[in-house]
C-alpha cells in the first residue's frame, strides 16, 4: 500500500524547491510518478506487515507442537513395529 505521509513529505519538498521556478505542473507529475513507481513496487504499511509477522510467528509455534507430537507418536509406535511378535 502506499504511505500518504510519505508522498506527502515529498511533495512538499519539491514545492519547496520549485515555488521559484514557472513549473507550476512538475509537482503533480512528480507526484503521479512517484505515485506509481511506489504502486509498482508493491508496497506494504507496517501494520499489514506485523499483522503478517504475528501470523507466522503462531504458524511456526503449531508447527512446532505438531512435529513433536508426530515425533512422540513415532517413538511410542517405534517398539510395536521393531517387534512384531510382541503383539
Amino acid at each position: 500500500m502506499l504511505n500518504p505521509k510519505l508522498l506527502d513529505e515529498m511533495s512538499a519538498r519539491v514545492s519547496s524547491l520549485l515555488a521559484a521556478t514557472p513549473a507550476g505542473d512538475v509537482e503533480k507529475n512528480l507526484r503521479a510518478a512517484l505515485a506509481g513507481l511506489f504502486a509498482k513496487l508493491d508496497l506494504v504499511t507496517r501494520e499489514e506487515f506485523d499483522v503478517q509477522r504475528e501470523v507466522l510467528t503462531r504458524t511456526r509455534a503449531k508447527l512446532e507442537a505438531l512435529e513433536a507430537r508426530v515425533a512422540e507418536l513415532e517413538a511410542s509406535r517405534q517398539p510395536a513395529v521393531a517387534n512384531p511378535a510382541a503383539r
